[in-house]
């Protein structure tokens, strides 16, 4: 099994590369857990608040102006993922998705995304039982490219969706409990 550690220094291609052959296993360094800690008690403090903050308790795009009440925090998250898993096509490998976990978890790790340690403890479950989220080949939204296939990720998280595990295809569900997960709720901003 690989062993990455994430937040002590940058990822390697020999560690990408390994992560591309191997099951994997993945550990945060301590820098990196207090900055996701620090990234997502930002976010509780806007909410304990009550400011008005964009990507965090607004509407996207045309509704950016709409303030979403707190009590609907939790479903625009999910709405929003669900609306954006809208990809079509073959599923993309499992050792290509291993890959793409590996590398948003090390993106999420720098705090910046206001990712609740919980939220990216279960990604690096996933990762750690290699159950594998499955994610269509096509098909995105926006500009980024990435939305689409993030969301097919992120959905498994919820309990929507299929994964993949010793090459079985699972519902969301069994995949999780393989992982020794239930859904998560997501909180703002995730």
């Amino acid at each position: 099994m690989t062993q990455i550690v994430i937040g002590a220094s940058p990822l390697t291609l020999s560690d990408l590369r390994a992560v591309l052959e191997a099951p994997t296993s993945v550990s945060l360094t301590d820098r990196a857990c207090a900055a996701v800690d620090a990234g997502a008690a930002t976010v509780a403090a806007i909410i304990e608040t009550g400011q008005t903050v964009y990507g965090v308790n607004t509407g996207f795009g045309l509704l950016a102006n709409t303030r979403i009440d707190r009590a609907d925090l939790e479903t625009l998250q999910t709405n929003l993922v669900l609306s954006h898993a809208c990809g079509v096509g073959a599923p993309l490998p499992d050792e290509i998705v291993r890959l793409m976990l590996v590398l948003k978890i090390a993106s999420l790790s720098k705090g910046a995304s206001a990712i609740r340690g919980e939220t990216l403890q279960a990604l690096i479950s996933l990762v750690e039982h290699d159950v594998l989220p499955v994610i269509p080949c096509k098909g995105s939204v926006g500009a980024s490219g990435d939305l689409a296939p993030l969301a097919h990720m992120s959905a498994v998280l919820l309990g929507v969706g299929e994964a993949r595990h010793n090459g079985e295809t699972l519902s969301a569900i069994e995949g999780l409990a393989r992982a020794g997960l239930t859904p998560i709720t997501l909180g703002p901003k995730e």
